[in-house]
């Protein structure tokens, strides 16, 4: 079965470096440009619910603005505490200047 991708944004509204929170299957997303390659995972911290939009990204690395926990934008890991539970991945696909995700 064919996977269903939802547009989400364009490509010029989340420059490389900065983080957009978008809503993708009724879940919160955070969409992340790490010098022009796109990640999405689980938009809240699985320890406080903390926006992880709203946090620091430092390479491939997102920090809850909460508590600092710190999630890896690739696989989703939980890599620093507090969180001890993972965020979802989703896939990404560009094209043209639209960011399309697909529900994990």
């Amino acid at each position: 079965m064919a996977q269903e991708y939802t547009k989400v944004a364009q490509t010029d509204e989340v420059p490389p470096g900065s983080m957009k929170q978008v809503e993708v299957g009724g879940d919160l997303v955070a969409l992340i440009n790490v010098d022009g390659e796109f990640y999405a995972i689980g938009g809240e911290c699985t320890h406080a619910g903390g926006l992880l939009s709203e946090g620091y990204l430092e390479g491939h690395q997102v920090e809850c603005p909460l508590h600092g926990g710190i999630f890896n934008v690739r696989t989703g890991d939980a890599e620093s505490p507090p969180p001890d539970e993972n965020v979802p991945v989703y896939q990404v696909k560009i094209e043209g200047g639209d960011i399309l995700i697909a529900p994990s």
